[in-house]
């Protein structure tokens, strides 16, 4: 995870270079992934307290 946070790719730059529609999709999915992660880590943590409480 560090490892991609000191990386400086460029998302419009892969797109451009891309071969097929298909890559450019896996692009935005790879993209997006981290974020959906780590939106999903954040509830279960949350309703995890939540309940705990309960």
């Amino acid at each position: 995870m560090l490892l991609s946070l000191l990386q400086d790719v460029s998302i419009e730059e892969k797109i451009k270079q891309a071969p097929n529609s298909a890559y450019e999709i896996g692009v935005f999915i790879g993209s997006m992934l981290p974020f959906v992660i780590l939106v999903g880590l954040a509830y279960f943590i949350y309703r995890y307290n939540k309940n705990k409480k309960e």
